[in-house]
């Protein structure tokens, strides 16, 4: 009786785990409130041991999502390459710190059976005596799936992911399997997803609990040395065109202010303003204001126009970090591979393309109406109809089309994952 007890025990928690993950995302920086759903494991439990179907129990138990079901394969996949040969020794240094088409390299050998293992290269692909052809083409694909600039050339960044071992990938993909459990990917009909350590936002539609994307675009986020986006999901409510830029105090205590007083004519020159509780506008640079700035009586704005750090449109979901979307006169950032430069909101690079996708049930918004209304140079707020879901999510392993992508762990939020994944397993509950 007791052994059957432990293992009835057992057997609910595992079901558990896996419906809903093994640990508290919020202990971890995943401000997403605990799952929302029916789900029961001891009567999901009693139901299979008396249907005989406790493998089919745990099936549907884990989260309904395709993205799931395609990384348990690369799982599986990379597990069988784990402690592969290939990575029992380091490839070689570059020579002059880089490999690029045309040149030799005393590694070409161990980088084309790497590849091969990955599938990036055919496996009777012939190994060339200098790094061309389909070698380079295959570094390319290996660095497009690693969030690399696709350029066929092997720096420094390259090889430290061509270093990588299959056990490694191994955890990045458990870590992200774990957190497809309790991140909420499917709680409504349309749903906008932003992936921070990809740089990609999508604006995806629910069907028949299957995921069918509407636009894919870049994103810039928050720096991950001391702005980093939160982590947490909201309704978006509003629009705002042509915004004001509302200075965060922190940015103009330590940015603007410090500035102002080197260069008084910065305030002109970036069509900014002095604004009051009670609403006054003052564009005069003086110490007094610049001193009621730091002591929280005076607020920094910039005006809406080509200048303003905002662009022409804002995407608010209200959230008590105030971060919030918008587009942004800097778009050659969207050009960079890695794109952490904001001081935590997040940047958009299609903003129209959004904003028609969270305006889909108030047709009187078209898209010429929408484009009048970013130029007009006078902000106005519209409230949606209907609110979209707004999730930022955080997974450096992904499937696209069949192949694997990694990312790289710009937050360091994998570590603390898998140590509290490590410290649960050396301290597991006890069964009563």
């Amino acid at each position: 009786m007791r052994l059957e007890h432990a293992l009835t025990i057992a057997l609910e928690r595992y079901l558990s785990d896996l419906h809903r993950g093994r640990i508290d995302p919020q202990r971890i920086h995943h401000n997403y409130p605990p799952r929302r759903d029916a789900f029961d494991p001891a009567a999901s439990l009693r139901t299979a041991v008396a249907h005989q179907r406790l493998a089919e129990a745990a099936r549907e138990a884990a989260p309904r999502l395709p993205l799931y079901a395609r990384l348990r394969e690369a799982l599986a996949h990379y597990r069988e390459r784990s402690g592969h040969p290939a990575w029992q020794q380091s490839l070689p240094p570059l020579p002059g710190g880089k490999l690029a088409p045309g040149h030799t390299y005393a590694g070409l050998a161990l980088l084309a059976q790497r590849l091969a293992v990955l599938g990036d290269l055919a496996p009777d692909a012939l190994v060339p005596l200098r790094y061309e052809g389909l070698l380079v083409d295959a570094v390319r694909a290996f660095q497009q799936r690693h969030g690399l600039a696709a350029d066929g050339v092997v720096g420094k960044a390259t090889l430290v992911q061509l270093q990588v071992t299959p056990a490694a990938r191994v955890r990045q993909i458990e870590l992200t399997l774990e957190r497809l459990r309790w991140t909420p990917l499917m709680q409504g009909p349309r749903m906008v997803v932003i992936n921070i350590p990809e740089f990609v936002l999508r604006a995806y539609e629910v069907r028949d609990d299957r995921i069918q994307v509407q636009h894919e675009m870049k994103v810039v986020v928050g720096k991950a040395l001391d702005t980093r986006t939160p982590l947490f999901d909201e309704d978006l409510r509003f629009i705002e065109f042509s915004p004001y830029w509302n200075v965060p105090p922190s940015i103009a205590r330590t940015e603007i202010v410090p500035r102002l007083r080197r260069d008084p004519d910065y305030l002109a020159r970036e069509d900014m303003e002095f604004l009051s509780a009670d609403g006054r506008v003052d564009r005069t640079v003086s110490a007094l204001q610049l001193d009621a700035v730091l002591a929280g009586q005076l607020r920094i704005r910039q005006r809406p126009g080509p200048k303003t750090a905002l662009g022409d449109i804002k995407f608010v979901f209200p959230n008590h970090d105030n971060i919030y979307l918008h587009h942004t006169p800097a778009t050659q950032l969207f050009e960079r591979e890695r794109r952490d430069f904001s001081h935590g909101c997040i940047r958009v690079e299609q903003p129209v393309a959004l904003a028609k996708f969270v305006l889909q049930g108030m047709p009187d918004w078209t898209e010429d109406r929408i484009r009048q209304a970013m130029g007009r140079g006078e902000s106005a707020t519209l409230r949606l109809a209907e609110p979209v879901p707004v999730l930022i999510a955080y997974g450096t392993a992904l499937v696209k089309e069949g192949r694997i992508y990694f990312f790289q762990d710009i937050y360091g939020l994998d570590r603390l994952l898998d140590a509290a994944l490590r410290q649960r397993t050396q301290n597991p509950p006890s069964i009563d």
